[in-house]
């Protein structure tokens, strides 16, 4: 794989030309809305032949239902599972319906096993409250158990994954012991078991998102962990990087110390924030796709940047209204920096939120560094 950072003066068809590849095959790899337009600091990527990777690696993909058919058809041979988000789970272990079926299909079609994704979610967002109820009532456990499983079989999921979060406390001990009981009973009919943990870099790590989430007793039970190593930035922190490379290899020097290695599931974003500047207290951020984030940059001629300790692109300009704004996204450098993070731990792979917005180029970065394991 080559990248190749545009330069003052540079044109797509000088650049193509440059590494003889057509201009058509470098705009369609890269997503450029408009190829006549380059950002100064664009990453791009080179279309290139060679050898095949000698490394692999499992991913997942967490999608919600509405991604656009080709979006997932494209995107399902990079994966090694497909994580519909999600069955929200009732106080009294109910799980609400989801649309997930023609997800099922697809994933099977394109080779990626199907995980039926539970998560303790209701109206406002993730609640303390109903994984209390479901991890403190044994009646509520039975029949989210039996639940869970009826909705196997009759889906044919792979498997479950199990999404608790900004559980209270004093639960911890509740938690781990409801996913060893989850654990055992999956194995024993074949499902796959993973969980979804906060990123934590020490075992009593204070905040209500981490507490409740022992890395290494869920590392001893379930197949696979994944971390949700995002998410520094986000809607209502200051501009940053969603996914700094510094900070997510803090997590890994603590998570490697209490989950297998070869268990742990890197979290990925594939996505940014604009932020309106100057920044106040409460201002909120818009999410932006990469591919519509490096578009923007070309639109506005604004140059990108690249923070070489986070491992982040990102750019300012001003929009349509005079405000100023500061856009951090992800890009081929950015995706190349967390994969050689993954496979440095060794770690089993890593875990994409969300693969509703397609980026070929960082899909392009992943099949030039790792062979991606199929299981089914």
């Amino acid at each position: 794989m080559t990248l190749y950072v545009v330069r003052p003066g540079d044109t797509l068809y000088g650049v193509a030309r440059h590494f003889g590849v057509t201009s058509a095959a470098l705009a369609a790899l890269n997503q450029l809305a408009d190829p006549d337009r380059l950002p100064v600091g664009l990453a791009l990527v080179i279309p290139a032949g060679g050898a095949a990777p000698t490394a692999s690696m499992e991913v997942n993909g967490f999608v919600y239902p509405g991604v656009s058919e080709a979006t997932l058809t494209e995107t399902l041979p990079s994966l090694t599972f497909l994580s519909p988000f999600c069955y929200r789970v009732g106080a009294d272990g109910t799980l609400l319906p989801l649309e997930d079926q023609s997800l099922i299909t697809a994933a099977y079609a394109g080779g990626a096993a199907p995980l039926l994704t539970a998560a303790n979610i209701d109206e406002r967002g993730f609640s303390s409250d109903i994984a209390h109820a479901v991890l403190t009532d044994s009646a509520a456990q039975d029949k989210f158990i039996a639940n869970a499983l009826a909705l196997l079989r009759a889906r044919n999921y792979y498997g479950l994954a199990l999404d608790f979060e900004y559980i209270y406390p004093f639960d911890r001990g509740s938690y781990n012991q409801f996913a060893a009981r989850l654990a055992e009973t999956l194995h024993a009919r074949g499902y796959y078991f993973i969980t979804v943990l906060a990123p934590k870099t020490a075992d009593d790590q204070p905040g209500l998102l981490y507490e409740a989430h022992d890395y290494a007793a869920h590392g001893r039970v379930a197949d696979r962990v994944i971390l949700m190593t995002y998410e520094w930035g986000y809607t209502y922190s200051p501009p940053r990087a969603v996914s700094p490379v510094d900070r997510m290899r803090d997590v890994l020097d603590y998570a490697v110390t209490a989950i297998p290695p070869g268990k742990i599931l890197l979290g990925f974003s594939n996505y940014g924030y604009s932020w309106a500047l100057p920044w106040h207290q409460g201002d909120a951020a818009r999410v932006i796709s990469s591919a519509a984030a490096a578009d923007l940059a070309a639109s506005v001629y604004a140059p990108i940047r690249y923070d070489s300790v986070a491992q982040a692109p990102h750019f300012t300009y001003a929009d349509a209204a005079g405000v100023r704004r500061e856009v951090w996204f992800e890009d081929p450098r950015s995706w190349r920096a967390r994969l050689e993070l993954a496979m440095g731990y060794g770690l089993a792979g890593i875990s994409i939120w969300t693969v509703n917005r397609l980026y070929r180029p960082g899909l392009a970065v992943l099949e030039s560094v790792a062979q991606v394991e199929k299981i089914l």
